[in-house]
């Protein structure tokens, strides 16, 4: 038997923001990125908070993945306070603190568990819907991927006055890691109905607003903004269920060793990805015996209205595809050009290292097909 489980409450169009007015606690702890603290940004949230007299602080030591020190100083800015509601307003790293500070100050205070909304400032990491965050060791450089239930938020918010202020190259980033969220679902060993139909709403999303996503602060297309901000909620719903694969594992890696943003990472490495789960080559135009991602895969390709004569056709391009989608907004689809001070020889010596915290990553296990050492060593030269 398996289960399906939708646990968070979502709040979405309109004025989402005006839920905090609403709230029945009368003190909040919030944890903000700094950007949305200087920027003013958070005044979207805090307004509604001050309309019903409720008390918050605001604590703002976040930054890019956040490191375990970090984890800890949030730990005890939380513990101190004890509010008995926990606000996180930010981005993937914003949302990942908060997350992981209150499974510690919950392990280190059982009865403590305050309850917990998540406001997403990009459309990116879908973290506002998971049960996942990443924390980094910095004195190893290692990204560690933390899965437990407790680190779900019970209410997320997707407001687009959130997301209008993110600059394009962000917008990219973060809009392509919602793409790699959303296929690798789709693949996944523990796919089903229900991941597969979130996971297809989000990469159609993705195909026909994330560009245009991109070009915002030429266009002001409200509309693209608020669509991939949904893709983004729609996508972690899917991975949430059934985990990713090893496109996350080695991008996780990128960003532990050359500090690459995580969705810039994933572009990267997502159409190797497919061609490798797919066990095609560039060249490859017949498979006797496909493996069955292929056939999930050329279908993602036509329902997001791709053409192939075949499946294989159809797979190679999706990858295209992706790839088009990078050089139209401006992104590097190589790890030299997202890291041009970086030699090839200090890549090289970080290869090894790479692919042993890859094959230890929580979302290697779902991966449509089992990695070797040697073959995640493999993809990370070819992504050189």
């Amino acid at each position: 038997m398996r289960s399906c489980t939708l646990k968070t409450t979502i709040n979405f169009e309109g004025n989402a923001l005006s839920r905090l007015a609403t709230l029945e606690y009368k003190k909040v702890f919030i944890i903000a990125d700094p950007y949305t603290v200087s920027s003013g940004l958070i005044k979207a949230a805090t307004k509604h908070l001050e309309a019903s007299k409720i008390e918050y602080t605001v604590y703002s030591d976040v930054v890019p993945d956040p490191s375990i020190e970090k984890v800890v100083s949030g730990v005890t800015a939380l513990v101190k306070e004890m509010a008995p509601c926990l606000i996180a307003v930010g981005g993937g790293s914003a949302i990942d603190l908060a997350k992981s500070v209150r499974l510690f100050a919950h392990r280190m205070y059982p009865d403590y568990a305050p309850y917990f909304i998540a406001v997403p400032t990009t459309s990116g990491t879908g973290s506002e819907v998971t049960s996942f965050a990443v924390i980094t060791d910095s004195q190893k450089n290692v990204k560690h991927a933390l899965i437990d239930e407790f680190l779900l938020p019970n209410e997320a918010i997707l407001d687009v006055e959130m997301v209008k202020s993110v600059p394009a190259s962000i917008a990219a980033d973060t809009g392509m890691d919602v793409m790699a969220h959303a296929l690798e679902a789709y693949v996944s060993t523990e796919a089903d109905y229900f991941s597969d139909m979130y996971a297809e709403k989000a990469t159609s999303l993705c195909k026909h607003y994330l560009v245009r996503s991109y070009n915002y602060p030429k266009t002001h297309e409200n509309k693209a903004r608020e669509k991939m901000h949904v893709a983004s909620c729609l996508a972690g719903v899917a991975f949430n269920a059934v985990s990713l694969g090893i496109c996350h594992s080695i991008a996780h890696q990128l960003g532990a060793q050359f500090h690459i943003p995580h969705g810039r990472a994933n572009a990267i490495v997502l159409p190797n990805v497919i061609l490798y789960n797919s066990e095609l080559t560039p060249t490859t135009f017949v498979l006797s015996d496909p493996a069955p991602c292929v056939s999930k895969y050329a279908n993602m390709s036509r329902r997001i209205g791709l053409i192939g004569y075949d499946d294989i056709a159809c797979v190679k391009s999706l990858t295209f595809f992706i790839r088009s989608m990078q050089i139209e907004m401006g992104m590097p689809i190589r790890v030299r050009d997202a890291i041009p001070k970086v030699s090839y020889e200090e890549y090289e010596s970080k290869l090894d290292a790479m692919a042993d915290a890859a094959l230890l990553d929580r979302c290697t296990p779902t991966n449509p097909r089992v990695p070797t050492k040697a073959d995640i060593i493999e993809i990370l030269r070819e992504i050189w």
